[in-house]
């Protein structure tokens, strides 16, 4: 399935671009979150007429999360869990409990799917996680997990 890109997407291209996609990825992602239309002559033109605003709006997207960054780069989150005696923890940090702590600690938004983690946090110690915000627009966060202490 060929698609015009409505919006920069890392693994795929910059706004305007006709892409080669797979139909199930262009129909159920690309297509149904507005982010690409069908290849045709009258969507080429249309994108073309309209890739000023296009970058514009992108620019200014871009700018948005450019600050919230700086905000939060090399920043450090804590987390304290139950751990065996090993520093196994009994069950891992996923993507949605980070992002909670990101709005609870940090007063931050941040949605599950823009945290990147590259292995998974099931021990006690310290993890470089990272956040994409947006194709061009991303930080790493250290994330810290310690025992939480026995209460007696």
């Amino acid at each position: 399935m060929q698609v015009i890109l409505l919006e920069n997407i890392s693994s795929l291209g910059k706004i305007g671009d006709l892409v080669e996609v797979k139909n199930g990825y262009g129909r159920n992602y690309l297509l149904k979150s507005g982010k690409a239309l069908r290849a045709s002559k009258e969507n080429v033109e249309l994108v073309k007429s309209k890739k000023d605003e296009l970058d514009k709006k992108n620019n200014e997207i871009k700018t948005k999360f450019k600050k919230i960054a700086s905000q939060i780069d090399n920043k450090s989150i804590t987390f304290s869990k139950e751990a065996k005696d090993n520093g196994d923890l009994y069950g891992s940090i996923k993507p949605k409990e980070i992002s909670n702590a990101f709005t609870n600690d940090l007063k931050i938004e941040i949605n599950p799917s823009q945290i990147e983690i590259k292995q998974e946090i099931n021990k006690i110690g310290k993890y470089t996680i990272g956040v994409n915000f947006h194709t061009e627009v991303k930080v790493n966060v250290i994330l810290q997990v310690v025992k939480k202490s026995e209460i007696n």
